[in-house]
């Protein structure tokens, strides 16, 4: 059994829900937050280097994400062929990274932890908060399949319609869906601010 094989997503951890930044409220912003073991350098390779995104981001790029300006994203595992004129509009190596793709904005955020070199990765994303607990879901198992890259234990891209057949992502999404639902309506939160194991 391979490495992938034998791979289950952790619990929900993270992540959270600004339901402010979109005054419809059709989008959230959903932030996710992971700490790495790398440094902020290796992070920021793996989120603009193209051969590196199609180890495990949900997208394909025609060009290297450290330079701004117009840069093609395909999405990957669509039943046709999904490409996005996108655009980075800020490239600060190895501390952010702003771009579109799919009509959504991303921020990426690198912060260097004192403590073993590693980095504090912090994603904002505009989702349909329709679909927030299986963004979440999805960016939690991209994570997961970028720290095994950043490891040199890489175990390939598991994203789209290949994130949902795995064992765990029906788990993930349910503990997503409630953790966000306490979040909107008040309840207590997930910090992803605070730190987060994995």
């Amino acid at each position: 059994m391979t490495e992938r094989e034998k791979y289950a997503p952790g619990p929900a951890a993270g992540a959270s829900v600004d339901k402010a930044v979109h005054e419809d409220g059709e989008k959230w912003a959903l932030v996710v937050v992971r700490e790495l073991r790398h440094p902020p350098e290796m992070v920021w390779q793996a989120l603009t280097d193209p051969a590196q995104l199609s180890e495990w981001a949900p997208f394909d790029a025609d060009r290297n994400l450290a330079a701004v300006g117009p840069v093609k994203l395909s999405t990957v595992g669509t039943p046709t062929p999904q490409v996005s004129e996108s655009t980075v509009t800020r490239a600060e190596a190895p501390r952010r990274l702003e771009h579109s793709w799919a009509g959504n904005e991303l921020r990426w955020e690198l912060e260097a932890l004192n403590r073993g070199g590693g980095t504090r990765l912090r994603l904002w994303i505009a989702i349909d908060r329709r679909f927030i607990a299986w963004g979440a879901a999805g960016w939690h198992i991209c994570f997961d399949v970028l720290e095994r890259l950043l490891a040199d234990e890489p175990m390939g891209r598991i994203a789209g319609p290949e994130a949902m057949k795995i064992d765990g992502w029906q788990r993930l999404t349910a503990e997503y869906a409630k953790q966000f639902a306490a979040e909107t309506s008040g309840g207590a939160s997930n910090d992803a601010n605070s730190s987060v194991e994995t």
